[in-house]
């Protein structure tokens, strides 16, 4: 059997989204374009040249990276792909970057082979239908222009814990709606971001300066949405979460942050209430 690992392009995107879809995940088209457009993408193809494995990874701007996307067909499991796939993302970037990812449950005995940690957890909520139970004073949400970008850029720097410039416009162009919330002095205090996928909009990344701000970007995000909605949060926001669960989240699971090349999360300002998905962190 020959499965040559090679690294992935534009070309290979339908591709990719048949990959997903065997294992009953949700990538599109513009999922995977971001993907590509903000960092780098793996697999390995059979002889017919069809894509069985995947692994991406983004580097952000200074010292932190992210894996996701690593996906093997059911038919060619057992064979190490998914870990010459993750190991090869890993390699692609120098030995003093941190490199993160979240994992599944049968992915993280794999990472722990390569060195990887668990430093955290994240919840994913999924809701049917958005219940509103939210109104706010002195919180304005406007809808993003560019000239926000530099504000924007620089609140998700220090909640996500290192500037991530490439991807944030790419996924702001991805994104269904940008929103920026802001003070009585017209200061941006907040940002959020929806992406429409095939089953779910996704909410995030939702960055606040506290809780009842980052549920208001919520409530405008998720107005007249009609199907499901996703959002991934991370641990310790209790009162976020309580209040999603009024909203109709329910939580689906609890999937693990794992590190290598470091033994903790990055420094953050603890104001970051959504990721932009497990992929991206």
């Amino acid at each position: 059997m020959i499965l040559e690992l090679r690294e992935l392009n534009e070309r290979d995107i339908p591709g990719l989204i048949d990959l997903s879809a065997s294992v009953g995940w949700d990538y599109d088209e513009h999922e995977v374009e971001t993907l590509l457009r903000s960092g780098r993408v793996f697999g390995h193809k059979n002889a017919e040249g069809r894509i069985v494995s995947s692994a991406a990874i983004i580097r952000y701007d200074t010292n932190l990276a992210s894996i996701g996307m690593v996906i093997v067909h059911e038919d060619y499991r057992g064979l190490g792909l998914g870990k010459e796939a993750a190991q090869t993302c890993a390699a692609s970037v120098p030995a003093d970057i941190a490199v993160m990812l979240i994992a599944t449950k049968e992915g993280k005995p794999l990472y722990e082979k390569m060195g990887f940690i668990t430093v955290d957890f994240i919840h994913k909520f999924i809701c049917d239908e958005f219940d509103s139970d939210k109104s706010a004073e002195g919180i304005s949400i406007e809808a993003f222009i560019q000239a926000d970008f530099p504000k924007i850029l620089q609140i998700d720097a220090a909640a996500f814990g290192d500037k991530r410039s490439v991807f944030l416009r790419n996924r702001i162009s991805q994104s269904k709606q940008c929103l920026v919330a802001k003070n009585n002095n017209g200061e941006i205090i907040g940002y959020g971001l929806s992406i429409q996928g095939p089953v779910n909009l996704i909410l995030g990344p939702i960055s606040a300066a506290d809780s009842e701000t980052a549920a208001f970007i919520v409530e405008k995000l998720a107005l007249h949405h009609k199907g499901k909605l996703r959002i991934d949060v991370p641990e310790g926001r209790t009162d976020f979460m309580s209040y999603l669960e009024r909203c109709g989240f329910v939580k689906a699971n609890t999937p693990p942050v794992m590190m290598k090349n470091s033994a903790a999360m990055p420094q953050r300002n603890n104001s970051l209430y959504a990721i932009a998905s497990q992929a991206f962190g």
